[in-house]
């Protein structure tokens, strides 16, 4: 029943306002997601943290955002509603967008106009407070849209709900698909009014204008939603229930009074069977809920390890894998896995399928574990130049190089030891690498005794000495070398990923000539990779299929089994296992003490492995129910508040009873 007036709309047996919650999670998604690719890189280049500060910063943001669900379901549960909730925190969602775009903006504060900010003290104040009023928004709104959407279909409208889940995470992955790609784009262009610089404002500012786009949309949809009046205050309700069954249990320990079928059934004597009864139902479900963050362990570690992993391979790495995989899984799932599973006659319950989508997990990280295995042989080829002469060279320099990956991925340590004689005209320069690099690193050997400036990175070289190591994309890449005199000479040469050379200009070189880049001697220091980062897909087949598996049956199996007023608690106690499984990444990744990282994927395999089989055990002895039909039970509650009183005086008389035996039996 509605509580304000609406119209129900059907098209194609499906309620037209779950268009409008569909839209509303695209937009919302689009703009959480954009936001989120970017702001490791807003925190590392735009106010200058150190990549510790700016990781420890990004992952307790994560953190927030899949912890406030809770106060979200209670405040739609016993207070607002899921329609008036979501409304309410998307206003304060947007805000926050909004307040991260106005951050970003290095004008407000430059006031020498030199291109950076002079008080980024309130540039770092105004993010923390856009950053807390999201997480609050995206947080609160999660237990709510999807849960709302299920409150759209009637009971007659079941296999309808069941898709409306699937198009809903369908929703989800497009919308975070076009975030990640859109968003850095749109951060490396230029803005600015007296500077230009990477446009953060404007990344940040698409997203929240995505927000308000999905508020709009939502809104508009408001005379279509069938909208369930809050319950009252349940989640203190549940809380003070479960705890009179505690405390009462405790009490009545005496063998003197019979045992109950349910440990629940000692909060009879002061609450209502119905309620007794729905406490039962979502403590069954949280129950097994238990096993379920080791999961989202290995699933989040697609940003950290494996894009860690794709930087010791080949090739360009497309980070949308798994949204593109999601788009093209769900559909199949639903319309030709599932049927054709049912049409063998096998019972492929929901827990059934996500004990399946755990397994296909750990299956994922064997993967990259025997992909990691390829890897280590190939980047720990050692390639040792020596010198032609035997003698020790008078002037031995020993340089220790910590070179730092982007910080979007985890740090290589990178110790390098040049050993480097120079003596004109001959200039020699051997190499031990440990390591292999992300991208193509180049150095200068400057054998002149003259000083040289060298463009892309290098910068200038004093006489008869070595350049720093500069970063260079793969392909391509064209030096220009200069003397102080302003003679040039370019130099170009194609790059392989993940090669290291060292370029010698030997004192004979001579600028001014049309060919002088002929004179340049290049020593490969370490060989291109040669594993392509392709050979990662089939690990995120598996990781994308089990998530397809595990993640929308669960968000329909949360749904389906929850009572009618806490369809919302359920959907954020699903949401805190996410956030369980990121602080577990956390902690292993701290304690983790593997020196192989193929042996830390067949770890956390193997405990998935393990877990998957625990669950499947609780899942073996869960009973489905039927939420609606046992509250209809408890419809017609006249007799009960007599059953209360009996119940009560026959607990009373035999406390009485047992107070005089303990004093008859008593000696003093």
């Amino acid at each position: 029943m509605c509580l304000l007036l609406c119209v129900q709309v059907d098209v194609c047996g499906y309620p037209l306002s779950i268009f409008f919650i569909v839209v509303n999670e695209f937009c919302e998604r689009f703009s959480y997601y954009g936001m989120r690719a970017v702001l490791v890189l807003y925190f590392r280049y735009f106010l200058k943290w150190d990549d510790d500060l700016a990781t420890s910063i990004y992952h307790t943001f994560i953190a927030l955002c899949y912890l406030t669900p809770i106060l979200g379901a209670i405040v739609a549960d016993s207070w607002l509603g899921k329609f008036k909730t979501i409304v309410y925190l998307s206003i304060v969602y947007t805000v926050g967008q909004v307040v991260m775009a106005v951050s970003a903006i290095h004008d407000i504060t430059d006031t020498d106009r030199d291109g950076t900010p002079d008080n980024m003290t309130f540039h770092v104040a105004m993010s923390m407070v856009g950053l807390f009023l999201i997480a609050l928004g995206t947080g609160g709104i999660k237990p709510c849209v999807a849960a709302f959407g299920g409150d759209q279909f009637e009971d007659h409208q079941e296999k309808q709900r069941s898709t409306f889940f699937s198009i809903f995470y369908l929703s989800i992955n497009a919308g975070s698909l076009l975030s990640t790609v859109i968003t850095p784009i749109l951060r490396g262009q230029e803005c600015g009014i007296h500077s230009q610089q990477k446009c953060y404002p404007l990344a940040f500012g698409v997203p929240a204008a995505l927000m308000v786009v999905a508020l709009i949309v939502f809104i508009m949809g408001s005379g279509m939603y069938n909208k369930t009046a809050p319950k009252g205050n349940i989640m203190l309700e549940v809380c003070k229930c479960i705890g009179f069954a505690i405390k009462n249990r405790f009490r009545h320990r005496s063998k003197t009074f019979p045992k109950r079928e349910h440990w629940m059934d000692w909060a009879h004597e002061k609450y209502d069977k119905l309620l007794v009864a729905q406490v039962k139902m979502v403590l069954k479900v949280l129950f097994l809920y238990i096993p379920l963050p080791m999961f989202w362990t290995l699933f989040d570690q697609q940003g950290s390890r494996w894009t860690l992993q794709a930087t010791t391979m080949d090739g360009n790495f497309v980070r949308t894998v798994n949204p593109i995989l999601i788009l093209a899984l769900v559909p199949i799932m639903d319309s030709l896995v599932y049927p054709l599973i049912k049409k063998c006659h096998l019972n492929f319950t929901p827990l059934k399928r996500m004990t399946v989508g755990m397994l296909i997990a750990a299956l994922a990280f064997v993967a990259a574990a025997l992909l990691q295995l390829q890897i280590d042989v190939s980047i720990y080829s050692i390639y040792t130049h020596t010198p032609p002469h035997t003698h020790t060279p008078p002037h031995t320099h020993t340089y220790s190089i910590y070179t730092h990956t982007p910080p979007h991925t985890h740090i290589h340590i990178v110790y390098i030891h040049i050993h480097t004689h120079i003596h004109p005209p001959h200039t020699h320069t051997y190499m031990l690498l440990t390591c292999c690099f992300a991208l193509s690193y180049r150095r200068f050997v400057n054998g002149l005794g003259s000083p040289l400036n060298v463009t892309l990175g290098v910068g200038d070289i004093a006489p008869l000495s070595v350049s720093n190591y500069s970063l260079v994309p793969q392909g391509k890449a064209e030096f220009t070398i200069m003397n102080s005199g302003g003679a040039s000479c370019l130099y170009s040469k194609e790059l392989g990923f993940g090669s290291a050379f060292t370029l010698v200009i030997p004192s004979t070189f001579n600028i001014g000539i049309p060919d002088c880049w002929q004179a340049i001697q290049v020593v490969e220091d370490i060989k291109p990779n040669t594993i392509h980062m392709g050979w990662q897909i089939p690990q995120y087949f598996l990781m994308t299929a089990g998530e397809v598996v595990f993640s929308v049956t669960g968000l329909e199996f949360s749904y389906s089994q929850a009572p009618s007023n806490m369809k919302s608690v359920l959907q954020a106690g699903w949401l805190f296992t996410v956030a369980v499984g990121n602080i577990i990444v956390l902690i292993v990744a701290e304690a983790a003490q593997l020196p192989d990282q193929w042996a830390e994927y067949i770890l956390f395999a193997s405990l998935l492995a393990v877990v998957c089989i625990v669950f499947a055990v609780m899942s073996y002895f869960y009973t489905y129910t039927d939420p609606a039909e046992i509250e209809a039970q408890f419809s017609q509650p006249e007799h009960e508040p007599e059953e209360k009183k009996r119940d009560r005086v026959e607990m009373e008389r035999k406390d009485s009873d047992c107070s005089k035996k303990d004093e008859s039996n008593f000696v003093w």
